[in-house]
């Protein structure tokens, strides 16, 4: 037996956790984000300052800034490690909130492990307890229960062994993972036990590759080889499975073009002849018209957001679907064809299911002739050099920055959309735009998170004015731990995007610019601001000045803030023209009511049988 604190024995158990796929092991905690108070300094504090040496620990400066590191830092390991994130409880346990249903949300692992009130209640109401007059076993860190995949209480020592066990079990399953809570009492936290030595044995958890039914294989290979015109629709499970060879094997094998979803974006190199780009309502032109005419569609490791779908407006209405997850609630959607198993393997037996067949060498040729045609179209966007810049230039020249080792880190507001048609990606991993939870002030946590996974890569972070203000600490992060970043700061003075938005429904651009109550513009310097943080600053005005900004800032050792200013009325970047649906008022906004009321006419509910 070995006699330790609750949280002395949860440190050393965390650090004996390892991940294997393919016969790599890797170890899963790649470290522990925390900012401490009175609800975790005693415990969790001083078990990692003690117990730590093989989970380093890391100071954040923001609770929701460490849940995004940690989202990302699993994304960028393809799910297969993630980060533990520590926080008093109060408002630093309810700020993880965000990050937490960002972390589910996407399907990405992460450990939050969150202070509670004192399981003894002796001193009940303590600092910081939400006293609810129904129980007293409630506190704010039941806030988390709808954004976990797995919440727990430790109220006693003894229920610490088989909540971290299935906390494991859930992180390393690839059709379960999301954010994982285990709520820790002050008090527990501090209570010594005689733990058994096994608990502490390095242990590996095997991540599976499951394999698809053999019945539903052949009704899949049946209705993909029935099709005249099949679109492969890639999305992140292709990239997590490590999927992206067999994908362009597959694809290579039998002249199927495919498009990609934000999170599958990268899934194929730019250049490959049946690349397609973009699908949905950030979607190409050669996706989308390519969509709208596919009589199959082959949605691989994709959750059909309304972005993919254009709100369900892209599809034909006869249009089949073979739907290949590893999760079965995801593959059920759209009344597709279930194919549950893990991408690569699903995508290998339909190779051979599907061998000497192909689709029309018309319907490949045409696919690529698309693709050449949207080429011209972003060729066109990334030269232009007005003043100020329009953005479309400024993603071609961090792009072209970026090159084959580039990462690009993005989260909200108008740059995804415009990154998800633009950006030509090296290949997977290369883009990294979090638009399942479209969370503002995402991008330079996770953009230190990307970098933390994947030190070898430049990590290039686009972030606009609006999500910047709303968490830019994280810089202090980046030049604390020396994590080099390359953060492109676009200040357009507001929200592009919703003010676009909010034009095009009625709402006249309301809240959505950055000006002073009388009008005027507002005396920030964001860059300034920037400098103070730590961060090396540049401000280039021109296309040219960008890309020597960009060449200095990859030559840098240290993070480097590049400020850019944009028109916020600007709208230059080309666009396939997909619907995405938000509700227009009935009273008030006649014209843009009748809009609507036609677009909506496009919705299909996709009902046709499968096969």
């Amino acid at each position: 037996m070995t006699r330790l604190t609750v949280a002395q024995a949860l440190v050393r158990f965390l650090a004996g956790q390892w991940s294997e796929r393919d016969g790599v092991e890797r170890r899963f905690f790649g470290g522990c984000f925390g900012i401490f108070g009175h609800g975790n300094v005693a415990g969790l504090g001083q078990a990692l300052a003690t117990e730590g040496d093989d989970l380093p620990y890391y100071l954040a400066r923001n609770e929701q800034a460490m849940v995004h590191t940690a989202a990302a830092y699993a994304r960028a390991a393809n799910r297969l490690a993630t980060l533990a994130c520590t926080t008093s409880i109060g408002p630093g346990a309810t700020n993880m909130v965000t990050g937490a249903a960002g972390a589910t949300v996407n399907r990405l692992p992460v450990l939050l492990l969150p202070g509670d009130v004192f399981a003894t209640r002796a001193a009940n109401p303590v600092l910081q307890e939400l006293e609810d007059p129904r129980s007293y076993d409630l506190s704010v860190n039941d806030c988390l229960k709808p954004v976990s995949r797995y919440w727990d209480r430790i109220n006693r020592p003894e229920q610490l062994p088989s909540a971290l066990l299935t906390a494991m079990r859930v992180l390393t399953d690839p059709a379960e993972t999301g954010a994982v809570t285990l709520a820790l009492p002050q008090d527990v936290q501090a209570e010594a036990y005689d733990w058994p030595r096994e608990l502490f044995a390095r242990r590996v958890w095997h991540v599976p590759r499951p394999r698809p039914d053999r019945a539903a294989l052949a009704r899949a290979a049946e209705v993909i080889r029935s099709a005249a015109r099949p679109l492969i629709v890639a999305g992140g499970g292709t990239i997590y499975s490590e999927a992206t060879g067999e994908l362009a094997a597959f694809a290579e094998a039998h002249g199927i073009p495919v498009a990609e979803t934000q999170a599958g974006k990268g899934s194929l190199p730019h250049g490959h002849r049946l690349a397609m780009g973009a699908v949905g309502a950030t979607g190409t032109t050669a996706a989308d018209t390519l969509a709208r005419e596919a009589d199959v569609i082959i949605g691989i490791g994709t959750r059909y957001s309304d972005f993919t779908t254009a709100s369900r407006s892209l599809f034909a209405a006869e249009a089949r679907f073979v739907n290949v997850n590893v999760t079965a609630f995801d593959a059920a959607k759209l009344s597709g064809l279930q194919l549950v198993g893990d991408a690569r393997e699903c995508l290998t037996d339909l190779a051979a299911a599907c061998a000497g067949w192909r689709s029309d060498d018309a319907w490949t040729a045409r696919s690529t002739a698309l693709s050449q045609s949207w080429d011209v179209s972003v060729d066109q966007a990334y030269s232009l050099d007005d003043s100020p810049l329009s953005q479309s230039a400024i993603i071609g020249a961090v792009n072209a920055a970026a090159g084959a080792d580039g990462v690009v880190v993005c989260a909200a507001g108008s740059m995804p959309g415009d990154l998800h048609r633009l950006w030509r990606p090296s290949g997977p991993g290369a883009y990294h735009v979090e638009y399942g939870y479209s969370c503002m002030g995402y991008e330079i946590a996770g953009g230190v998170g990307v970098k933390m996974a994947v030190p070898e890569r430049e990590v290039f972070v686009m972030v606009g004015d609006g999500s910047y203000l709303m968490m830019a600490q994280e810089l202090v992060t980046a030049v604390a731990e020396g994590v080099k970043l390359i953060v492109v700061l676009v200040d357009n003075s507001g929200f592009a995007s919703i003010g676009r938005l909010s034009e095009s429904v009625g709402a006249r651009r309301l809240g959505t610019s950055y000006r002073s109550r009388t009008g005027g513009p507002l005396p920030v310097d964001l860059a300034a601001n920037a400098a103070s943080l730590g961060a090396a600053v540049l401000r280039p005005e021109s296309l040219a000045d960008l890309r020597k900004a960009l060449e200095e800032a990859r030559a840098s050792t240290g993070t480097t803030v590049v400020y850019v200013r944009t028109d916020p009325l600007a709208d230059d970047a080309p666009s396939s023209g997909a619907w995405w649906d938000v509700p227009v008022a009935e009273v008030g906004a006649a014209a843009e009511r009748a809009a609507y009321e036609e677009a909506k006419r496009s919705q299909r509910p996709h009902l046709t049988p499968p096969s």
